[in-house]
């Protein structure tokens, strides 16, 4: 049975390693990513990152005032379970876009501020990645579908 969930934010930031912030509206651009966004590339496997509202509420309990975008990922989703999904799993995403999930989590290299207040970040663990193997307008409200 199919999962489906909700955009709540799409996020951007015009640098690496900042926050973003929720542009509610966004192209993804096939093989590379989202159009504005500092990691928009074809040259890597992580087009677009995914994280859930779920799991930044997890920091929120730990008395952290975050918000989707504090976490650099470009989409925040809400009401399906990211952390279930595995390598090569497609969602679709609106009308038309479809990703590909190419990483789960990610290798924390250097002790970001949100584990240095908290002594935990989520992002490692619960943050996907994924590729754009068909571009289109994504935005606050559109339905994000295991295909």
């Amino acid at each position: 049975m199919p999962q489906y969930g909700k955009i709540i934010a799409v996020c951007t930031s015009p640098q690496k390693q900042t926050k973003k912030t929720n542009v509610k509206i966004g192209i993804l651009k096939k093989n590379h990513g989202l159009m504005g966004d500092a990691h928009c590339s074809a040259e890597t496997h992580r087009h677009i990152s995914l994280l859930a509202q779920e799991s930044i509420q997890k920091m929120r309990n730990m008395g952290l005032d975050v918000k989707p975008g504090d976490f650099a990922k470009n989409l925040t989703t809400t009401n399906i379970d990211l952390t279930s999904l595995t390598i090569e799993t497609h969602l679709k995403v609106g009308k038309e876009v479809i990703l590909i999930v190419s990483q789960i989590g990610k290798k924390c290299h250097n002790r970001c501020a949100i584990y240095q207040e908290a002594g935990d970040c989520i992002m490692p663990r619960e943050g996907i990645f994924t590729k754009v193997l068909k571009g289109g307008k994504v935005k606050v409200g559109d339905e994000i579908n295991i295909i």
